[in-house]
């Protein structure tokens, strides 16, 4: 089984967009089974808030519901239990390394480092725009699985 977490500042934005998105993806391709999706924040300022209405609309959109999600906390013990720790921008990247430890840095990428884009997922609490992160956490999420599905990432 693959273990994905998706991280972001205060886990109510662009992680859990991530983390739902690709559980629905995965659910699709009758891939569930395969993986274990979730996500965290780097900071404390959200923790136990549910996610951010505006993601929770653009996700709803596409028929996938947020229900019972709540922000929480990445912890060291992430860094060793998950495979890969996907940080939606340069400073989450960052941040996880330094509450994860170095030691397990080699786990940690950009969601969009998988794609031919390669930059940060632009934070929807700053510019309002939900739509355009679902975009980037689309196109991040399907090339990930890609990758995964054809054995280029390990």
């Amino acid at each position: 089984m693959v273990k994905i977490l998706f991280i972001c500042h205060g886990n109510i934005c662009r992680s859990p967009m991530a983390e739902f998105f690709m559980r629905d993806y995965v659910k699709k391709k009758n891939r569930a089974a395969a993986y274990e999706i979730a996500s965290a924040a780097t900071s404390s300022e959200e923790i136990g808030n549910l996610v951010h209405y505006g993601t929770r609309k653009e996700l709803e959109k596409l028929g996938i519901s947020t229900a019972g999600k709540r922000a929480r906390k990445l912890t060291e013990a992430d860094g060793k239990y998950y495979d890969f720790l996907i940080a939606m921008d340069r400073f989450n990247v960052r941040d996880t390394e330094r509450i994860v430890g170095a030691n397990y840095a080699h786990k940690i990428f950009r969601l969009l480092d998988f794609t031919k884009e390669k930059r940060d997922v632009a934070d929807p609490w700053y510019t309002g725009d939900f739509d355009a992160t679902l975009k980037d956490v689309v196109s991040g999420c399907t090339a990930l699985f890609e990758k995964l599905e054809n054995g280029e990432l390990q």
